[in-house]
């Protein structure tokens, strides 16, 4: 990233940016006017331009239209709203794969997906390339110096997988690199089992449809080289762009928790993170997703201010089923990505469509017009962002650590598993939602980062773990931090061997024991628990033979061949603890554990006590009932910089505590002692100057 450049960029004498996705290549040029006008109406200050519109542009091989696009930056600026200007390069137009099929991509069993929808390219494809990087010079050049130019916005969504016979070669030459000889690469691979020894470069598939399990290296290592493919033609437009117009940052739009794509590589490519994201009403946890999310992506940027590029006013056209948003839900949601970091909020898109496979999506704009509740509420909340100036370039300070890897989560979900009802995500968001239900902030991070500024760190799986990892985190415990690792750890090296011996074996040390069987549950009864004061509770899907090796059992198994046997370890090591889990608890035992080792690493959250915090503001009243260290059921609470924000995501009204004067920056109302946040209601809480 570069320090020059970054959101500061965008918020200088703008503050929080608010806007989305703008096609006027969809729309009659008298519609322009009026958007326009409607923006600025809204206080509309960022619009996404020319995402899909390849095909306007470069009607034909080497023809320009840029008229219609100079028109609208034209308009854009005059509104006063700067533009976020896309390489339209995500979805080629026909011409490209109807005059050079070559380009077009091609799937594990051998089938061209053809043009007709979106993503159609093959990103290894040198004619793709090249026709891509052209477009996108020509697109630097006419605007490099138009004063509405804000922002490049590099492809959209990157996430094309292909395994076509332009993209053997490139895994091949990207294999070459990586291992130097096929000794190197044989030997990673493991093929001496199956008799797949290879003898020749030639011989080397991408993972194609086989007769059975693919050798699980080979896959590990061509989702290592797609996520590559793409970062290697992101890094050549950005290029380009940057040479031409250096003043201007640079972002593509990621998808939180997307698996094909490593963020942790790319984050550090662009100047301004940006995410896309659609939570689904109908999950009863979304608003503790949404968290995760946010939290992920500020990490990915180092804890810097993020972008959110894309997200839904209302329903999308890709579920089978959309509940609607109840009123007030887009400014809660809105304003949740705001307390974790955002310095911007936008949608996806400015005016609904009218035709193509996007016309029943939500937009800012709907298809009734600007006469509507939702149009209504959109200006609403262009207004209040405006309100928000106090909190924008301010951190989210965290002394907690969640550790995420992509390639572990690659190698942790090959088929051949011992069970495919464990899998990275899951356990990632179940160790967060305690942390969450407590006000504690959380940054993600990579197993082999510096983690010694956090007080806690949190594994929930590590699969698969390099030697430099392992050891950073048996250092970080020996220098006074808490560790916390959940099942099916340490089982792994980097090409996805089983690392041999008792396991975890590269953190046996640390954790104080160690197994030597993985015992998936039986799916029709819940494993019981012991704590060691005697009191039961329930967990589920997976267990683990473990011993003692200097730890001491705070759980053990209950039933079975495991009665007796440790469920939960806990180990002092040097000058901090290691905690390790067997098995994977409900959620009420969860949050105790959770709570338990927050009391280990003297972390608290907002509620003033260990697993709660220094806020002063304490719970009460309706909404149900909070654990232990707990915010009120549905209540988020985040600080950002010096500002509070108490979020209410549940159905009824529910009563807080704030112990210390403070002024609401969006009603500029003072607020003190009992405060009854209504549903959806949102504070954001900043003391006196």
């Amino acid at each position: 990233m570069s320090p020059r450049l970054g959101m500061h960029t965008l918020t200088a004498g703008r503050g929080l940016l608010f806007g989305g996705d703008y096609n006027p290549e969809q729309w009659p040029e008298e519609v322009w006017e009026r958007d326009a006008a409607l923006m600025r109406a809204a206080g509309v200050n960022l619009a996404t331009v020319g995402v899909f519109s390849w095909a306007r542009i470069e009607p034909e091989p080497g023809v320009r239209d840029f008229g219609w696009l100079d028109r609208v930056l034209d308009l854009l600026h005059d509104a006063g709203v700067a533009v976020d200007l896309a390489t339209p390069t995500a979805s080629p137009p026909p011409w490209m794969g109807h005059r050079w099929p070559q380009t077009l991509p091609v799937d594990e069993s051998g089938h061209t997906l053809w043009y007709g929808s979106r993503n159609q390219f093959c990103p290894s494809s040198p004619i793709y390339r090249r026709r891509a990087l052209a477009l996108v010079a020509d697109l630097a050049d006419r605007y490099a110096d138009h004063p509405a130019l804000a922002l490049w916005h590099v492809g959209n969504e990157y996430g094309q997988v292909c395994h076509c016979d332009v993209a053997a070669q490139a895994f091949r030459d990207w294999l070459h690199e990586r291992y130097g000889d096929l000794a190197g690469l044989n030997e990673a691979w493991g093929t001496t089992f199956w008799s797949q020894r290879y003898g020749d470069w030639a011989e080397i598939l991408p993972p194609r449809r086989a007769p059975y399990l693919v050798n699980p290296t080979q896959r590990l290592d061509f989702q290592r080289f797609t996520s590559d493919a793409l970062r290697a033609h992101f890094r050549a437009e950005r290029d380009l762009l940057r040479a031409r117009t250096p003043h201007v940052p640079v972002t593509t739009n990621f998808m939180g928790l997307f698996k094909p794509v490593d963020y942790w590589l790319w984050a550090g490519e662009e100047d301004i993170v940006a995410n896309d994201w659609y939570p689904d009403p109908a999950d009863p946890d979304f608003p503790a997703r949404a968290a995760l999310t946010h939290d992920l992506i500020r990490s990915l940027g180092g804890g810097r201010p993020w972008l959110l590029l894309e997200s839904a006013t209302g329903a999308v056209n890709w579920r089978r089923h959309n509940l609607p948003k109840p009123a007030g839900q887009l400014r809660l949601e809105s304003l949740q990505a705001v307390a974790r970091g955002a310095d911007g909020i936008c949608y996806f898109q400015w005016r609904a469509s009218r035709f193509g496979a996007e016309r029943f999506h939500s937009a800012m704009l709907p298809h009734a017009g600007p006469d509507t509740r939702a149009h209504a509420e959109v200006r609403a909340h262009g207004a209040e962002l405006r309100r928000l100036a106090a909190v924008v370039g301010e951190p989210v300070p965290a002394r907690v650590a969640l550790l995420h890897d992509w390639p572990s989560w690659w190698a942790l979900e090959e088929p051949g598993r011992p069970s495919d009802r464990l899998n990275a995500v899951d356990q990632l968001f179940g160790y967060y939602h305690p942390l969450w239900r407590r006000g504690v902030a959380v940054d993600l991070a990579h197993p082999e980062a510096d983690l010694t500024g956090y007080a806690c760190v949190v594994a929930p799986n590590l699969y698969l773990i390099s030697d430099a990892a392992a050891q950073a985190l048996t250092g970080y415990v020996a220098g006074g931090g808490t560790l916390l690792v959940g099942p099916f750890s340490g089982v792994a090296d980097p090409n996805g061997h089983i690392r041999t011996g008792r396991f975890p074996a590269p953190l046996r040390a640390v954790l104080g024991g160690s197994g030597e069987a993985w015992l998936p549950a039986a799916t029709d009864r819940p494993v019981r628990c012991r704590w060691a004061d005697g009191r039961e509770f329930t967990a589920s899907v997976w267990t683990e033979s473990l011993r003692v090796e200097g730890a001491e059992a705070v759980a053990t198994f209950v039933d079975g061949d495991l009665a007796g046997s440790p469920a939960v370890l806990r180990h002092r090591h040097g000058g901090g603890v290691a905690w390790y889990v067997a098995t994977i608890a409900d959620p009420a035992p969860q949050a105790e554990l959770i709570e338990r080792v927050l009391v280990d690493a003297g972390v608290t959250g907002v509620l003033g006590h260990p697993g709660a915090g220094e806020s002063g503001v304490g719970s009460g009243g309706s909404g149900g009932t909070a654990g232990p260290g707990e915010m009120p059921p549905g209540v988020e609470a985040v600080r950002r910089g010096s500002v509070l924000f108490l979020l209410n995501h549940g159905a009824d009204p529910v009563d807080v505590t704030v112990s210390d004067p403070a002024t609401d920056l969006l009603t500029s109302e003072p607020v003190s002692g009992r405060l009854t946040l209504a549903p959806r209601a949102v504070v954001a809480l900043r003391p006196p100057r």
